[in-house]
């Protein structure tokens, strides 16, 4: 069994940024950043991609409007930023406050700057494979780890457990391209899949996104199959001084013995999305540059 190391991989791709932004003349690429409130998660993650942004060289614009704005002032503040020929790429960190709609605000965001990927017209560049679209990027990290790791999915059965708009329908658009790298025949699996085990075990190569605890178990894998676990789970653990372990969507002891590749949580999928994110502001900044 080979562990993909997530943390290396994503630090591979940093410095290669690095180069990449290092060569440009003059104005550098820049991504504005949008935290609202004090959820300890986006504060960290907003914190993370600051780092990163710092290290490869680009400028971040930190934008921290009061928990009160609305929705209205909100769309004002990207409609601003989108405006902004110095801003490359916009990310709004979700969650956002109850009275704001996410899809509404992730909508509101340019396609040419939304560098996470949820804007409803990158999502149709994915599916017709339209190269100046964005994929979101824990898919497009995943596409990123198998590629750095040798895993070529021409040909291969990629399974999906999960459907999510963040992770599962973009993960299987991005196998599915007629490109190297991709060409897999994918099936996705959620929770109205009925004899979820069998079909699971069918998997060449395995992406559990199910938002489940340890939900992927030995029996449901197929030895040497390669598996990449998106989740990220805190189940209650008292020898641990925070009172919580960190686990994926696959129980990882059973499941290990069994792969020919797996990711492991933490460590695994998580740093390659901030460092997709960087690379598509680099993208952004590329394609509006080019104009």
């Amino acid at each position: 069994m080979e562990l993909i190391d997530g943390n290396q991989i994503a630090a591979a791709l940093i410095a290669e940024l690095k180069t990449e932004v290092n060569a440009i003349s003059g104005r550098k690429p820049c991504i504005a950043l949008i935290r609202i409130g004090d959820d300890p998660a986006s504060l960290s993650y907003v914190t993370k991609k600051e780092k990163s942004a710092a290290e490869i060289g680009l400028t971040s614009r930190i934008i921290l409007p009061p928990v009160t704005i609305s929705q209205p002032e909100l769309f004002a503040l990207i409609d601003q930023l989108n405006a902004d020929p110095t801003v490359d790429g916009i990310l709004v960190q979700s969650p956002l406050p109850k009275h704001i709609n996410e899809v509404a605000v992730f909508g509101r965001v340019s396609a040419a700057k939304d560098v996470d990927g949820f804007n409803t017209l990158n999502l149709g560049k994915i599916a017709q494979e339209d190269e100046t679209g964005f994929a979101a990027c824990t898919p497009a990290g995943i596409m990123e780890l198998l590629a750095r790791s040798k895993v070529d999915l021409k040909g291969k059965h990629v399974v999906v457990v999960g459907r999510s708009l963040i992770v599962g329908k973009p993960i299987a658009l991005l196998a599915l391209q007629k490109k190297a790298g991709a060409n897999a025949t994918v099936t996705i699996c959620h929770s109205g899949t009925s004899n979820l085990p069998a079909m699971v075990r069918q998997a060449d190569v395995l992406v559990a996104a199910i938002g489940r605890p340890e939900f992927i178990t030995a029996d449901m894998v197929k030895p040497g199959a390669v598996v990449i676990d998106v989740g990220i789970n805190r189940v209650p653990d008292a020898t641990k001084k925070s009172g919580f372990r960190l686990v994926g969507d696959v129980h990882f002891p059973s499941v290990s013995a069994l792969a020919s590749k797996i990711t492991p949580v933490p460590g695994g999928v998580g740093p390659m999305t901030v460092a997709m994110l960087m690379k598509n502001t680099v993208k952004a900044f590329r394609l509006q540059t080019a104009h």
